[in-house]
């Protein structure tokens, strides 16, 4: 089930005791003025209630198929800065690498899941500057956080989460090179006092051509290059 900012606020009994922990977190680092959160997008997504999530006992593909399958049937309604947001449970921390392969096995088997076919004009193979995570026929953008992001705290959350944004949010922002430039610099200046390591070198516009979109997905805490997870997602060319 997703849930809005409004509903979540409006209804006190609407959560669990966990869930409410995690998005009071959530919540606190989206209005935090002293210390801004460096995606000022996604934080105007939320404070207008823009943002959809969804909590999970486990995060993994059979869980979060339906509620990402609604949220992308209704995301054009929810507003021009709308994520869809995915926590799992906290439980017990685990090393970088173990939260890496979850994600991108996740990822995997959603794509294995997905019955609408893989669009024509989007790259099926990861090394490719114009590849993009598609489900639903839907590309998006997605991002991982964990609780094992220590230096690199933009992407440290207390339990596994996940963020889709539809590429279709990024439109009106990164269209022209003027309009990214000056976006990748609001982001920029905002994320160097924000993290405790430098701005990491795999950030980039969609479709540079050294430019690789999956590893942005999920950033090392230390800099640190990750291996390729795929050639390319299972299934995808097998749909029809």
């Amino acid at each position: 089930m997703i849930y809005s900012k409004s509903q979540i606020e409006e209804n006190e009994n609407i959560l669990s005791e966990w869930e409410k922990v995690i998005f009071s977190e959530f919540s606190s680092l989206m209005n935090n003025e002293k210390r801004p959160f460096p995606c000022l997008f996604g934080v105007n997504g939320f404070k207008q209630d823009m943002l959809r999530f969804s909590f999970h006992e486990e995060l993994n593909a059979k869980s979060i198929f339906n509620d990402l399958k609604d949220y992308l049937k209704n995301a054009k309604n929810y507003g021009i800065n709308t994520s869809f947001v995915a926590f799992e449970k906290p439980s017990s921390i685990k090393e970088v690498n173990y939260y890496y392969d979850k994600f991108w096995n996740l990822l995997n088997q959603l794509s294995t899941l997905d019955n609408i076919k893989w669009p024509s004009d989007l790259p099926k193979k990861l090394d490719d500057p114009k590849w993009e995570f598609c489900f639903n026929g839907e590309p998006m953008f997605v991002v991982c956080n964990t609780p094992a992001h220590i230096f690199r705290q933009s992407r440290r959350s207390s339990t596994f989460m996940l963020t889709f944004q539809p590429r279709w949010v990024f439109d009106g922002i990164l269209d022209t090179d003027k309009k990214a430039q000056s976006a990748f610099n609001s982001v920029t200046k905002r994320l160097m006092p924000y993290d405790l390591i430098n701005k990491s070198p795999f950030l980039g516009k969609y479709g540079n051509h050294n430019n690789r979109e999956w590893k942005q997905y999920f950033l090392d805490d230390l800099n640190n290059e990750m291996k390729c997870p795929f050639h390319q997602l299972s299934n995808n060319e097998e749909k029809s």
